[in-house]
């Protein structure tokens, strides 16, 4: 039964993040369509995470409590509806407005469907596991990308909208129909409050870890379609494709770098990934080509790999005595933040001073998060 969990949950996931992948690296193009400024560019990006930053604490501890199966699937329904909203907007605040709805449906999937993959990990095994689910993210985040510039090139980009819904609402039905509710929720007697969850050490290392990474991707998936476009003048297709090569590396190299995660000093991972990621963002004004920029987002690709499943693996750790759906709802939450101040601040200083000084911020911003990060997690 809980294999039947896990292979669900992955194909539910990759269908609904396909369709997701689709859109996001068109969307900063969409919204300047709208006439939307670089600081409302942020906004637009940062009102989806918003409303995961206000919601999923609460998601969370209710899952706790009453059980994943319902949260997960009446998300993938709004994300599924959601897709005729983008259609349908035709200002700005429009746009902001349906992000915050996408926001709030995303609440109820990503943590709530990890927090499951998480109390059915194996013991010691936690990092292969949660490696091995992440794959399902990250491919179909990858593939949507590279998809969505086709269709955008060959039939507009309404049919990117149209193509997401549909996804979505494929996942929808897959997790309505088989997936099991085995209650492994009830197997912590009584979830403990936020507020002793982020007093612990191990906590607050991960939540700096996943915030500062959360920040620089954020830049790096709001900022890098508009460098790529405006200065390299590379076609939707050509920017869908650098986009993928970043996050399918990371998909592919899931499972393997989780295995290692169970076997090596998962602290160090952590640290070394995230800090050599931070680096690379801050090189991205230095590419002159779309080779150039191909190869570096590789290189991210693979930093941003080595990471997560370390990290992933170190919360459903700390799961296991706290609540799991609030444990993850906590790690999200901290992603969440970071998505938030990334693309808002970018956006101010893109107003400012251009685009090349957003990618060195948000290198800087990593690197610190990288040096805290380590900092807290000694122990581990």
């Amino acid at each position: 039964m809980k294999r039947k969990v896990f292979v669900v949950l992955f194909f539910s996931i990759f269908s609904a993040m396909l369709g997701v992948g689709i859109i996001v690296p068109l969307l900063p193009m969409y919204a300047e369509s709208l006439g939307a400024s670089g600081i409302w560019i942020g906004i637009i990006f940062s009102g989806f995470a918003i409303a995961r930053t206000i919601f999923m604490p609460i998601v969370g501890r209710w899952s706790d409590r009453t059980g994943r199966k319902a949260f997960i699937a009446v998300g993938l329904l709004v994300y599924a509806l959601m897709s005729l909203g983008y259609i349908i907007a035709d200002s700005v605040t429009d746009l902001v407005a349906v992000r915050f709805i996408h926001g709030f449906s995303a609440a109820m999937i990503i943590p709530i469907a990890s927090a499951y993959i998480g109390e059915i990990s194996p013991k010691n095994k936690e990092g292969e596991t949660m490696g091995l689910f992440s794959m399902s993210l990250f491919a179909g985040f990858g593939f949507g990308p590279m998809l969505g510039g086709v269709l955008k090139d060959h039939f507009g980009l309404d049919t990117n909208f149209y193509a997401m819904g549909a996804l979505c609402l494929l996942a929808f039905f897959m997790v309505l129909f088989f997936l099991p509710e085995l209650h492994l929720h009830r197997n912590v007697k009584e979830p403990r409050p936020y507020s002793e969850i982020i007093r612990s050490p191990v906590t607050k290392g991960l939540l700096f870890f996943r915030f500062s990474n959360a920040f620089a991707r954020g830049l790096l998936i709001t900022f890098v379609p508009l460098f790529a476009h405006g200065i390299l003048r590379l076609t939707a297709s050509q920017i869908g494709i650098v986009i993928s090569c970043n996050v399918l590396l990371t998909s592919l190299l899931q499972a393997p770098f989780g295995y290692v995660a169970d076997r090596l000093t998962r602290r160090g991972l952590v640290f070394w990934g995230s800090f050599c990621f931070a680096l690379c963002i801050g090189l991205i004004p230095h590419m002159r080509s779309f080779t150039q920029v191909f190869a570096l987002n590789i290189l991210i690709g693979c930093m941003g790999a080595l990471a997560l499943p370390a990290a992933t693996a170190l919360v459903v750790e700390e799961g296991r005595t706290y609540g799991m759906g609030a444990m993850m709802a906590t790690f999200n939450l901290s992603m969440s933040l970071g998505l938030v101040a990334g693309p808002i601040l970018g956006g101010v200083i893109a107003d400012l001073g251009g685009l090349h000084p957003i990618f060195y911020f948000g290198g800087l911003v990593g690197a610190i998060g990288a040096l805290a990060s380590v900092v807290f997690l000694k122990g581990k």
